[in-house]
């Protein structure tokens, strides 16, 4: 049974949204969008339904009649200017062969205590950073030569940048408080995890797996007589389950450990708005064998993040919709992951089976 906390802590909360465009990925959307509240999929349109559709309760009870129609024309036009990006960077990379894609990742964050906002907007292609607006100096960035064209243009556009500022300050965090107040029972609760101790084989590592929780805000870690460790261990993403919730993995190699000390190692659950920790003793009692019990097992979820291959931003947890691990060899973060579980939601047995292959 899980147990279901609301609280009202102060706490940073976000709306952003994730384009993606794509080219030589066979069967799959050319270009997807997804609108993000703290890190609760809102919305998802892609190239192949052509429409913006809502994905929490909350959204579809909330907004006008009209309101997803706007949406979707809105989407429609994004997927066209960003199409023809694709086709603009890589000519000016000389890279008019095999996959690219192009990423825009914009939004902003609100503390709803101190009233503070910063928004951002960026742009990446082929899993690096292209192009990054400076909301300070209300200038472009542009961290690879390739882009200072796009940046001395842009920089010039006076408006363009007046507009973006005054959505990013303005616009983006108004529409962040609507949502926060339509979708705060679902936004501001917090479920406390089902915790198992998982072995394939007495040699094997003893994985701590923790899921159903939410917010994905959420440490797990092994401790010895109270000690954090950092050698013996792997510490794995939070991944997200098809249900919203979340789960999280920490494996601790007990090859060297005396079975006479075992009880000086305990798993760590820590989640955000919840004071307590929850700590799970090393006991071979309660020690599962061959991943049993689990709703989506470590393994699999490996397989998503490999398999399906979403990147992140260099050096950020920004991460932006792929399906290239060949193109950016890069492992996935969180939000990636559940990005994935809606665009997969979307795609029928053949074309998954024509990405995988």
């Amino acid at each position: 049974m899980k147990t279901i906390l609301f609280f009202s802590l102060a706490v940073t909360h976000s709306l952003r949204y994730f384009y993606t465009a794509s080219r030589g990925i066979p069967s799959f959307p050319e270009f997807v969008t997804v609108g993000m509240v703290d890190e609760q999929p809102i919305s998802y349109y892609d190239s192949n339904q052509k429409r913006e559709v809502p994905k929490q309760e909350w959204m579809k009870q909330n907004e006008e009649p009209d309101y997803w129609e706007k949406q979707t024309q809105i989407s429609i036009a994004a997927e066209q200017r960003f199409k023809a990006s694709i086709d603009s960077v890589s000519q000016r990379l000389n890279q008019t062969q095999g996959p690219h894609i192009v990423q825009n990742l914009y939004g902003c964050e609100w503390d709803d205590e101190t009233g503070d906002v910063r928004g951002f907007n960026q742009f990446g292609y082929n899993g690096e950073d292209y192009i990054v607006f400076n909301l300070e100096t209300e200038t472009w960035i542009a961290p690879r030569s390739e882009a200072v064209i796009t940046k001395m243009k842009w920089d010039r556009d006076e408006t363009r940048i007046q507009v973006d500022k005054n959505y990013l300050t303005h616009t983006c965090v108004d529409w962040l408080k609507k949502y926060i107040k339509d979708g705060k029972d679902s936004l501001m609760k917090t479920v406390l995890p089902s915790i198992s101790l998982l072995q394939k084989s007495s040699s094997s590592p003893v994985t701590c797996h923790a899921t159903g929780f939410y917010p994905d805000r959420a440490m797990l870690f092994w401790t010895k007589d109270g000690e954090e460790l950092y050698e013996g261990v792997d510490y794995w993403e939070v991944l997200p389950n098809h249900d919203g919730t979340f789960q999280k993995s920490a494996d601790l190699d007990v090859s060297s450990i005396p079975p006479g000390d075992w009880d000086r190692y305990d798993c760590v659950f820590q989640l955000s708005g919840v004071k307590e920790d929850v700590l799970t003793k090393l006991d071979k009692d309660v020690i599962k064998t061959n991943g049993e019990g689990l709703g989506i097992s470590l393994k699999k979820a490996k397989i998503y993040c490999y398999l399906h291959g979403f990147f992140f931003f260099q050096q950020r947890r920004i991460v932006l919709l792929s399906v290239l691990f060949l193109v950016t060899q890069k492992p996935p973060g969180n939000i990636s992951l559940i990005v994935l579980f809606f665009v997969l939601q979307n795609l029928s047995t053949l074309e998954m089976q024509s990405i995988i292959m």
